[in-house]
């Protein structure tokens, strides 16, 4: 039999079930596509809105496209639907009270709090990975069609993408919620010119079922949520830990805690994260013990041991600097709890001369807080 597209003009209803059917062969809980126009031009006032505030601090990218975020075709051209797809990402072992044991987690001085996603593989690449496979199956079965794949890669405009899909609701934390995975995934986007059915957008009359929950709001450390829907990420600690590339605001700081990359607060006091549902992949399973490390053991990391022991990790993107300055301040705010800890105080004083002025400024003002807190100790 041979493996040749066919010639005729494809069904694209039928095509539409067998590129799902693939999606979920390939490790993907769901997929829906969008009419590429309609998309996300409802979100464009608003994404103007919150860049005229200033609230993408040094994120110039999300200024840098113009109408391209908003616009698929103008993006690229021809583009006539979009392939919407998650992917959970909660390790396979993960236990039910997982939630309680990351809230545990966040009231141990001594303890290094990463964010669940970024604990294993690298998802850009996971993600590419299988919507590149998902995209030569298709192109297998209609022969060579136009396509571009993404995976927060491009000015995309990805949760509003999901919602006109039908994937979910955008939360009062600004991330896509889902009825049945609340919202611990990724989303990709395989921007097409076929003309491909498309799904029903989620009704938001019916199903944004925040309702007057303002939990993600209330829990925020920094009060980074200023409103709902409404996301000032110039205080969001995700930002601060792995997009800010200078200082850590000093008046921020003491609201970082024991978080050394991004912030899962607001989505641990989600109550549809109670449906979160475990990743199908291997690849999101933790890596180098990130679940259960120490601040003062990553702080030992050598610069050379930090790039071979994240090799094909997300967190390796911020650098061995930014890494150490993170920590540094986890390891100031343990003075709250533990002032004048030997273990740490010695860490902390192994690095006061360290060749970066942002690491040493930084290790500076967290052995400051156990000087601090031990004077003000009975």
């Amino acid at each position: 039999m041979s493996n040749t597209p066919s010639t005729a003009a494809p069904d694209f209803a039928k095509l539409v079930a067998e590129i799902k059917s693939w999606a979920t062969e390939l490790g993907f809980a769901d997929l829906r596509i969008a009419n590429a126009e309609a998309a996300a031009v409802a979100a464009e006032a608003g994404l103007q809105s919150w860049l005229a505030a200033g609230f993408h601090g040094q994120m110039d990218y999300m200024a840098a496209h113009g109408s391209r975020r908003a616009h698929p075709a103008e993006l690229v051209p021809g583009t006539l639907r979009v392939i919407s797809v998650r992917m959970d990402y909660l390790p396979r072992d993960t236990q039910s009270d997982w939630r309680e044991n990351e809230v545990m987690r966040q009231a141990d001085p001594a303890a290094a709090v990463v964010s669940v996603y970024a604990r294993g593989r690298d998802y850009h690449k996971v993600l590419r990975n299988r919507l590149q496979q998902l995209a030569e199956k298709i192109e297998h079965s209609v022969g060579l069609f136009s396509y571009r794949a993404f995976t927060d890669s491009a000015p995309v405009m990805e949760v509003e993408l999901a919602q006109q899909a039908g994937l979910g609701w955008r939360g009062k934390h600004t991330l896509l919620l889902n009825r049945e995975a609340g919202s611990l995934f990724f989303l990709g986007e395989i921007y097409t010119d076929l003309p491909l059915p498309i799904d029903a957008p989620t009704d938001l009359v019916n199903e944004a079922h925040c309702g007057s929950c303002t939990a993600c709001m209330d829990i925020c450390p920094t009060q980074a949520i200023v409103g709902p829907y409404r996301l000032d990420a110039r205080r969001c600690i995700s930002y601060l830990t792995i997009e800010l590339k200078d200082s850590i605001p000093v008046e921020l700081r003491p609201l970082i805690g024991n978080r050394v990359l991004g912030c899962d607060d607001c989505q641990l006091a989600c109550p549809w994260n109670k449906f979160a549902q475990k990743s199908a992949l291997p690849d999101f399973d933790v890596r180098n013990n990130l679940d259960q490390a120490t601040l003062v053991e990553l702080f030992a990391w050598t610069a050379e041991e930090f790039n071979s022991r994240l090799q094909g990790s997300a967190i390796r993107r911020i650098g061995h600097e930014r890494w150490l300055r993170n920590i540094a301040v986890a390891l100031g705010n343990a003075a709250k709890q533990i002032a004048g800890d030997d273990q740490i105080v010695a860490a902390l004083t192994a690095r006061a001369t360290h060749p970066s002025e942002l690491v040493r400024e930084h290790v500076s003002w967290a052995l400051a807080q156990h000087e601090l807190a031990g004077q003000r100790q009975p």
